[in-house]
């Protein structure tokens, strides 16, 4: 079972700051999933940065949410 996350912020060019609950964090590059299915809708930017917390992963309107599996796979470590 991967770690839930407890804090997401949009950043600047589609990127997402996320802490989990086993205190890593990182950025999350959104930028390359923009162009397939639902993710397409996230290029609006507003709708990019309503990002929240939802449940054990991260959503836009409960409609657009991300396996936080992928998540905690592909989040890069950063400096506290």
């Amino acid at each position: 079972m991967y770690p839930s996350i407890i804090k997401v912020k949009a950043k600047d060019n589609y990127k997402l700051a996320i802490e989990f609950n086993n205190g890593k964090h990182g950025i999350l590059d959104m930028k390359p999933y923009l162009e397939f299915g639902v993710f397409k809708a996230l290029k609006d930017i507003d709708k990019f940065k309503q990002v929240q917390v939802s449940f054990d992963t991260i959503a836009w309107n409960s409609e657009i949410d991300l396996d936080p599996e992928f998540i905690y796979e592909n989040v890069l470590p950063t400096l506290k």
